[in-house]
């Protein structure tokens, strides 16, 4: 092997969660329990985030962990999707303030590197809240809890935000959209409706 040769990974196996472990009692599934099955988590609900807005759009496809973006629609709209809630899986005295940080960032590929500076690097942006305020009617399952807001890159850029709270969101957009509505905003915001 070369200095210009690069080991690039196959495709990943879907699993279904009943696959075992070589060398011990256990399945993917089990792993699954383990490692995700609390959804009110920030990192999985982050990922929850990202399956509704995948779905919401017809993108079946798994999701890439290094991508300069989250979700890539059929139509080719290359969307960020970003997730809060107001509760918490630890205990707090209020309900958690929400503001969405990470909007720009460095690219990164294996053969160049990190990009030297932060962009924003997806078409539409869309912003996901838990709307949930207390744990008794607290279902992460439940699309109807959720809001979401959409808005275009350019907007966005435009402002130069690196972060933004609910209620810039709630200034700069028409309010809230329903999950039934997200696919039609997003293409919307995208130019591709």
């Amino acid at each position: 092997m070369t200095d210009s040769e690069w080991f690039s990974a196959p495709p990943a196996t879907p699993v279904n969660g009943s696959e075992p472990f070589s060398g011990l009692d256990a399945t993917v599934l089990d792993f699954w329990r383990f490692a995700m099955s609390d959804l009110r988590m920030n990192n999985v609900r982050g990922y929850l985030a990202e399956f509704l807005v995948a779905r919401a759009v017809g993108s079946r496809s798994p999701r890439v962990e290094w991508d300069a973006y989250d979700v890539l629609a059929p139509d080719g709209t290359r969307i960020e999707v970003k997730s809060s809630a107001y509760m918490q899986v630890w205990d707090q005295r209020q309900p958690s303030r929400i503001v969405f940080t990470g909007l720009v960032g460095r690219t990164w590929t294996p053969q160049q590197g990190e990009a030297p500076t932060a962009t924003f690097n997806a078409d539409v942006y869309v912003f996901c809240v838990q709307t949930a305020q207390s744990h008794d009617v607290y279902d992460v399952l439940d699309s109807n809890q959720w809001s979401f807001y959409v808005v275009d890159r350019e907007t966005l850029e435009g402002l130069g935000y690196k972060s933004i709270s609910l209620s810039s969101l709630q200034r700069l957009t028409a309010g809230p959209i329903s999950y039934a509505d997200l696919n039609s905003a997003i293409k919307a915001a995208a130019g591709t409706a």
